[in-house]
């Protein structure tokens, strides 16, 4: 998929399942746990023993049916050898300047992480694809997310930290493109006891919520 592909795949899914895992095989079954859920898409973070590996793999396995990233990705030789491991797109937890103008200038998707409102402004004017709000939930949740929203509406946003099932819809409400959800959907203990069947599970629910809002808005704007 080309860049804008990517992009509108993001949006549609909206969800972004971030796997941070203690082994290559945990990482990888809880990638497959949330393919299963009917969330094809899946971002490994750099703090996975091995995710340059895990990231080839999931890249040649999935082919164009998953959505593959690379998370917490610092600097551009990371993300240099993520796009050559096969990311379709970069996430990382702060704002580097040069890492976004790498990752853009190989037509890759690059999604900076910010926080304030000048943080927020500046990954935008970079040229990055979306920002991730971050971290989201110790900072207002779902009402920051509408606080930003108001002087940058224009802006696409996707909130990490924070962001569980009792508190998507409302994210997704004040106009969150996608969600980026870690350890209340990829937990720890499920991937450390190789019982990954609620990651699955819980994939299914907030896929169900992505599609029950976005429903419930565009009939609500009728």
């Amino acid at each position: 998929m080309n860049r804008d592909e990517v992009r509108r795949r993001i949006v549609e899914i909206g969800i972004v399942p971030v796997v941070r895992a203690a082994s290559p095989k945990e990482a990888l079954l809880g990638a497959d746990a949330v393919c299963a859920g009917g969330v094809p898409i899946v971002e490994v973070t750099m703090t996975v023993p091995g995710a340059l590996e895990v990231i080839a793999q999931l890249a040649d396995r999935g082919g164009k049916d998953v959505l593959i990233g690379a998370g917490t990705v610092t600097d551009v030789d990371t993300a240099r050898r993520c796009l050559e491991a096969g990311a379709q797109f970069i996430v990382s937890p702060g704002f580097d300047a040069a890492t976004v103008a790498f990752v853009t200038g190989k037509s890759k998707v690059m999604m900076p992480g910010a926080l304030t409102p000048t943080e927020v402004m500046t990954a935008w004017k970079s040229g990055a694809d979306f920002v991730k709000v971050f971290p989201c939930g110790t900072v207002g949740g779902a009402s920051y997310i509408k606080a930003l929203r108001g002087p940058f509406p224009y802006i696409p946003m996707i909130p990490t930290g924070g962001v569980n099932l009792n508190t998507a819809a409302d994210f997704l409400r004040t106009g969150a493109k996608a969600l980026g959800i870690g350890g209340e959907l990829v937990a720890a203990e499920a991937l450390k006891s190789g019982d990954v069947a609620n990651i699955t599970k819980l994939a299914r629910q907030f896929r169900q919520i992505v599609t029950e809002t976005r429903e419930a808005a565009l009939a609500a704007a009728k």
